[in-house]
This record gives C-alpha cells, structure tokens and sequence, in this order.
C-alpha cells in the first residue's frame, strides 16, 4: 500500500479548523473515477476540490452553498473505512460533482442572474461555457487550483476586492471596541476640542489605514493627528472631507466592519455580473460613488482619466445598470427633451412663464431626422400637441443646452447617456444625484480626447474647435468603446488604490442580499 500523509482541511466558513486524515495513496487513480481513486478513496483531486468549497468565502461565497461541511465528513468517512463505504462512494462522487459545478458557475458569472434585478449587464455576452467539462479535465490534470484561478473575473479590481475583504474579515473578528462616543447635536468637533472617544477613534483609523501605525495616541482631545484621518477617511467614505467630526461622520464611522465585509461580499457579486472585456479600454462609472473612470490597460498608468459625476436622482430618476457600447460622440448637441420632463416640469413652466421657452433657447419641432422643421411656439394649440406628443421639443446648441457642448452615445433602451453640463457647481458636491438619470460628466473636454485619441485626425485642437463651434457634428468611433454603469459600494479605486465605501442611494445592496437570501431558501 502506498504511504500515507496527513492532510488538513480548512473550513473558514463554519468558523472552525477540522482535522480530516485524508490518507494519499501512491497508487494511481480510478481510470473511471475523475474523485475516487481505485480503492474508493477519494483522490488527490477530490481533495484539492473540498479545499476549494471550503475556501469559498475567500471569494464572497458562501462554503456551506456547496455543502462543504458535509463533504468533507463523507470524505473522511471513505478514507477511515473504504470498505464498509464503499456503497456511498458513488453518492460522494456525484455530490461533489454536482457542489464543484455549482461552485465554478457561481463564481464565474455570479449567483443571481442581473437581469432578475433589472440590471441590463452582461446580458447579450453569456460568459459561462461547458463548466462539466472543465472541471472534469482539470481535475484528471492535477489542475483543479488553475482552473478555479481562471474562471475568477479578470479584472483586476476583483483580486483587490479579495485582499480587502479578508483584512476586514480580519477586522471585523477581533473584539469590537463598541461605538465611538456620541457628539452633541448639531455640533461638530474640530481639532482641539475635548473628546471621550479620542483613544477609541485613534485604534480605529491606524486599524482601517486612515492613521498610520506610528502616529501618537491622543489624550482626551479631538487633536490634528485625529482630524487628518478622519479626513482622509471621510474622503474614502464619500463624504465632506472638512476634518470635523460631524454627526454624518460619526455614523460612517459606527458603520458595524461586519457590514463593509457584506458590501465586500456584494461588490465582488457584481464583478462577477461583468462581461469579459479582454483588456480592452473601457470607460467605468459607478454610480453610488458619483465618479467616472476611463482606461486602457496597454496605456502608460497615468493616461487613466477620472472625473466626478452627477447620476440620477435616488428618488425618482435613477441612473440604471447597464453595459453597451460607445459608438459615437455628438459636439454642440441639441437635447431633445425627453416627453415626461415636458409634461412634468416645462408645460407647468410655460404656463407660470409664456416667456419660458425663449429664455431656455427652446423650440417646438415636427419631423425627425434631418426633417425637423420649428413651429410656432406660443399658440394653445401647439402645446396640447406637445403635450400628447404629436410635436416634440428640443434645447438649441449654446451656452444654456443642459447637454452642454458634447455627449456621448452607447445606443441603449434607457436612452441614457454620458454628456456636459452648465451646472458645473454641482460636481464640489459630496452627494451627486441630481439628474433625471443620465450621467454629467466633470471633465468633458478630457473625456472627448481619451474616446477619440486613437482617430489622429480629431487633434485637440480640432476637438476644441468642435466644441465651440457654430453647429451640431456627430463624430462616429472607429471602434466602439466599452462603456459599463455599474452600482458597487465598495471599490478599490483604479487611479489611487484606495478602498471606498459608499451608501447604498439606491436601495440595490438590500435587494441584492435579499435575492441571495431568496437564492439559498430555495436550495434547502
């Protein structure tokens, strides 16, 4: 008999360290068998397969979804007793099958389907192949582990979210130091006032990075040292980065790490959610955290663009999910105002203002296409047929167009779009939904040149001639551009790797836990 090695099994998930003598045979494995060797035993495969359902937490999975507990009891039962098991050796062999399936769809591609959430992402780019048979060839290659590896999302904000969501784990087991002491209402502390929870605070940052290790514990005073990192994690957190430690600061700071680890959890979900991009240049917005990202991985590092954004309105304008393509870019764009905005708001304001229309720089228009013709704008007739929208209305080019002097195209059923704004203060805003759903852009002049620098002939200085130019020109791309609206709370951001956290604006964090816990009701 071949000589035999003991083996441990990590389960994390179960919050225990369980000791399986998992005896490793020299021998060769079953020829029929892809999990048990020749006697019956589980093989070298099968138990590097336990070990990854075990591990699964280390990716937001859940390990007992896969019944990782029980696997590993069987296992070690088949190895105590090949014999008298061996009955239940084929059971043991189909379930885990049927667990490492499960396991590699879920975590390639995610464990609720978007689309059941009305996320409109990655849903004409199916990304999961013939997972049975993958598994099965690496595991008769020794590569289970590669395999695993590979089937990960490819983005490298995935393999940060996963450093970041064990160290919070990490945190998060140690004993809680409890709630920071509450403030007065109203008031917020700066630097050199007296505070009761200086010394508690101070352990908090140095453990969440904002402090570093060495800096000097406080007494009983809200001191400098304090005030740079609750500013530095203010500016993490989305919020005024003032130093003061103001009530809203205060609940971030509360925020249990047992619910960063959640949104961890839930960021990494929605990763999985993404279409396979290929290293290819893309344009990122996320949506709870108000900001644009635009990079080409073949790029030097620092022609990565990043931008502060408005989105829509949490109330009743939200910015939905989605991935399209970018197709072409519009300079000096007329906006053609969408029917609810007329019927709800500049009906109402024409009928407070007849002036209304000629202080927007608006005009009614029949036709489309290039056979828009202006009609008369002032008649009762005409505005009940722009009410019933038989007449359509739309925002000249110019300094008042709420688009700006560019927007830019991904063709999608919202009809949502990236573009300019004259409402420029809005950007020096800590929280940005503001919109009726489209995206406003910080830096349009610097987002025009990244999405045309590869067609040479759109120089800067014609992109500036564009934008001030006397009419509308529409500037297809030579090759479309990625373009993903995603919803995650917790990122790592790609142009200062640091770890964020946002608030939930929209609600999608409850209804995703909510679709999870659904998920697993229906498994038992």
């Amino acid at each position: 008999m071949g000589r035999r090695v003991v083996r441990r099994l990590r389960l994390p998930a179960a919050g225990l360290s369980l000791m399986l003598l998992l005896l490793v045979p020299t021998a060769a494995a079953g020829a029929d068998s892809v999990w048990l060797d020749a006697a019956g035993r589980p093989n070298a495969s099968a138990r590097d397969a336990l070990q990854i359902l075990a591990d699964a937490p280390a990716d937001g999975l859940v390990a007992q979804d896969y019944q990782a507990r029980e696997l590993a009891l069987q296992a070690a039962d088949l190895v105590r007793a090949p014999g008298s098991a061996a009955a239940s050796a084929p059971a043991f062999e189909r379930a885990l099958d049927t667990a490492m399936q499960r396991f590699l769809n879920d975590l390639h591609s995610g464990r609720v389907d978007p689309r059941s959430l009305g996320f409109r992402v990655a849903e004409h780019e199916p990304k999961t192949g013939d997972v049975a048979a993958l598994l099965h060839a690496a595991a008769d290659e020794g590569r289970l582990s590669q395999a695993v590896a590979a089937l990960r999302p490819g983005l490298g904000q995935y393999g940060r979210l996963r450093e970041a969501l064990q160290h919070y784990r990490a945190l998060a087991a140690d004993a809680s130091p409890g709630l920071l002491p509450s403030i007065a209402p109203a008031r917020s502390l700066k630097a050199g006032d007296i505070y009761a929870g200086a010394g508690a605070l101070h352990r908090l940052l140095v453990a969440l990075g904002d402090l570093p290790a060495e800096a000097p514990p406080p007494a009983d005073r809200y001191d400098a040292v304090l005030a740079d990192g609750v500013s530095r994690f203010q500016e993490r957190h989305g919020l005024e980065a003032d130093g003061a430690l103001g009530r809203a600061t205060l609940a971030a700071l509360n925020v249990p790490l047992s619910q960063r680890v959640l949104q961890l959890e839930l960021a990494l979900e929605r990763l999985r959610w993404l279409p396979e991009l290929d290293d290819q240049p893309l344009i990122g917005i996320n949506i709870p955290m108000f900001r644009l990202w635009a990079w080409d991985p073949a790029a030097p590092a620092d022609s990565l663009v990043d931008m502060n954004v408005v989105v829509g309105r949490a109330l009743n304008t939200r910015t939905p999910v989605l991935s399209e393509k970018m197709r072409y870019v519009i300079f000096r764009p007329y906006w053609n105002v969408p029917p609810s905005i007329v019927r709800n708001e500049i009906l109402p304001a024409i009928a407070r203002d007849p002036a209304y229309l000629q202080r927007h720089d608006m005009e009614i228009v029949r036709g489309a296409g290039d056979n828009v013709q202006p009609v008369e704008a002032s008649t009762p007739h005409n505005l009940a047929l722009l009410r019933q929208g038989v007449l359509r209305l739309r925002q000249r080019p110019g300094p008042k167009n709420s688009l700006g002097r560019v927007k830019f195209i991904f063709p999608n059923d919202e009809n949502v779009y990236l573009h300019d704004t004259p409402a420029t203060q809005l950007f020096g805003r800590a929280r940005r939904d503001f919109s009726h759903g489209c995206v406003r852009v910080e830096k349009p002049v610097a987002l025009a040149r990244w999405v045309l620098r590869d067609q040479p002939e759109w120089t800067p200085e014609r992109i500036d001639a564009a934008l001030a130019g006397p009419s509308s020109q529409r500037v297809d791309l030579t090759r479309p551009l990625p373009v993903i609206l995603f919803y995650m709370t917790a990122m790592v951001t790609p142009s200062d790797r640091a770890l964020r956290f946002a608030q939930d604006i929209y609600g999608h964090d409850a209804r995703l836990v909510r679709a999870l816990a659904s998920r697993n009701d229906g498994r038992r």
